[in-house]
């Protein structure tokens, strides 16, 4: 059993840059991923909004996230945690798969979400090289290019209209007669002249070679005649789940999950903060991670700080 100041659940650029700031904090923090660290990070191949950087590789930026945690004392270990319980004196009880039991009287949550894939051949083989599952991320590597924007809700609609920006054309398949988003969203989507709808339709399979994604393979629901739709990017967007369920007792959150926090970052259960993809927020981009973590990393000073004072270490 291990006791810390905070515990950080998540190893993507929230997680890291939380790490780095306990250290710069002088807090007991341990900082646990199930895998490398960088998370989705590791799946983008190009990021070019990050300031100081006008480009720069997903891994590499998670290679220079994590040195910068280390160099400031990070303790960083591989564990994949399955749940997160506070106890009746206020203490976080934080235990993983491999039978580790972790104490501290915060946490620190940034163990993001995950976007639903289609689960179809090709996905994992293009992820990065014309399939991606963020608009404002990559939309800019398409330039005069022609796309697919999958799903049929408000921010696959939304995220069609933005591309538009980018793209020469943008299609969007989707696997109904009528779209789940608003209806002024549609709207607006619908009088772009650069969007063209493929309706009643499903993919079957991504294709490509080895410069990346050259088409989609489409089947429709009405008459199953199966097409290839060339394009060479394919933006999905059928859901995200936020990692939120990791969570033992109730909080605040909204329909989707997602967690309600305040200005401190802190959720609705005193000591549990929350930053990056998994909190309530208009955009997530690795900048507004980021910020949340610098946010919630100082804040648990001032919170362990509180605490002290009133005789509760």
């Amino acid at each position: 059993m291990l006791d810390f100041d905070v515990i950080i659940v998540g190893g993507g650029p929230a997680g890291l840059c939380a790490a780095m700031y306990a250290g710069r904090g002088m807090l007991r923090a341990v900082l646990l991923e199930r895998g490398l660290t960088g998370g989705e990070l590791l799946n983008t191949e190009k990021i070019e909004d990050y300031p100081g950087f006008l480009s720069i590789l997903g891994p590499e930026l998670a290679a220079k996230m994590t040195e910068h945690a280390v160099a400031f004392g990070a303790d960083i270990r591989q564990e994949n945690v399955d749940a997160i319980e506070r106890l009746g004196d206020g203490t976080y009880q934080v235990t993983t798969d491999s039978g580790a039991t972790y104490l501290a009287p915060t946490v620190i949550l940034t163990a993001g979400g995950t976007p639903t894939k289609l689960g179809v051949p090709g996905e994992v083989e293009y992820a990065g090289r014309g399939v991606s599952y963020c608009a404002v991320c990559d939309g800019a590597f398409f330039k005069g290019e022609t796309i697919a924007v999958v799903g049929g809700g408000d921010a696959a609609v939304e995220e069609a209209d933005y591309l538009t920006r980018y793209a020469s054309k943008v299609y969007i398949v989707h696997r109904r007669a009528e779209f789940r988003a608003s209806k002024v969203v549609q709207e607006r989507a619908l009088a772009n002249p650069k969007i063209e709808v493929i309706w009643n339709s499903t993919v079957n399979e991504l294709t490509g070679g080895p410069g990346g994604l050259t088409g989609l393979e489409l089947e429709s629901s009405v008459t199953s005649e199966k097409t290839i739709l060339p394009v060479t990017g394919c933006f999905i967007f059928i859901g995200f789940k936020p990692n939120s369920g990791l969570i033992k007792g109730h909080f605040d959150h909204d329909p989707s999950g997602y967690i309600i926090t305040d200005d401190r970052m802190m959720t609705s259960m005193p000591g549990l903060f929350a930053a990056g993809d998994l909190r309530v927020q208009l955009t997530r981009q690795v900048t507004t991670a980021v910020g949340d973590a610098t946010t919630a990393a100082i804040a648990v000073e001032k919170y362990l700080t509180e605490r002290k004072t009133a005789g509760r270490v």
